[in-house]
């Protein structure tokens, strides 16, 4: 039943706030709380533990995804729906490595809101299209290339993902930086990367998210 469905609503712009609190009223659902910072949404999950938390991603004090980073560590059941404007990968996969159900865009209609609180409430996972077409169109082919990386090319990926020089890098794995540039550019050949320019350094401040994931 709608009215089992206990729901926070936590986002900063006071006036879409209280469109999608009339919305969800008007279906019938149990809003329980609105807030308008992170910090207000962890607490007040804390105390009501609400069926599902809809939350936007950047929010004053927690993001979306620091709230739902501490709520796992508390292990609450409270399930999570991330109502945002954000459709770049790096959000994305920041969704998929915390395991988030839901993820929908703000400018669709409401009915995949609806939708969406209604298969994660039963556990099942449910993102807008666009959530997916970027999944299948720009992660998954990245992470296909990944695989080709042997473990010690991975390192040195995350090393240059983190913001490390080759020098820097050739002193955190003790080894030479010959060896370094040769692990690059082995790195840059399985990407398929141009070899011009700081190809991979762009590359992997682009896919930070990514690389950090596997």
């Amino acid at each position: 039943m709608i009215q089992d469905v206990t729901i926070l609503v936590a986002d900063d712009h006071p006036m879409l706030l209280k469109g999608v609190v009339d919305e969800l009223e008007s279906y019938h659902y149990n809003v329980v709380a609105t807030v308008e910072n992170g910090a207000q949404a962890l607490d007040k999950i804390i105390v009501l533990k609400p069926s599902i938390a809809i939350l936007d991603i950047e929010m004053p004090l927690l993001s979306g995804f620091e709230v739902i980073q501490k709520c796992e560590e508390k292990n609450l059941d409270t399930r999570f729906i991330i109502l945002t404007s954000f459709k770049e990968k790096n959000f994305i996969l920041k969704a998929k490595k915390l395991n988030i159900l839901g993820y929908i865009i703000k400018d669709e209609p409401f009915i995949e809101l609806h939708n969406c609180i209604q298969k994660v409430s039963q556990g099942e996972p449910c993102y807008s299209n666009v959530f997916s077409e970027i999944l299948t169109s720009e992660i998954a082919p990245q992470v296909e290339k990944m695989k080709f990386l042997s473990p010690s090319e991975r390192t040195i990926v995350r090393l240059v993902a983190s913001g490390k020089t080759s020098k820097e890098i050739g002193e955190s794995l003790s080894i030479s930086n010959r060896t370094v540039e040769k692990h690059r550019s082995n790195i840059i050949s399985k990407l398929d990367l141009p070899p011009q320019g700081d190809a991979l350094s762009v590359w992997a401040k682009e896919h930070k998210e990514l690389i950090l994931s596997i």
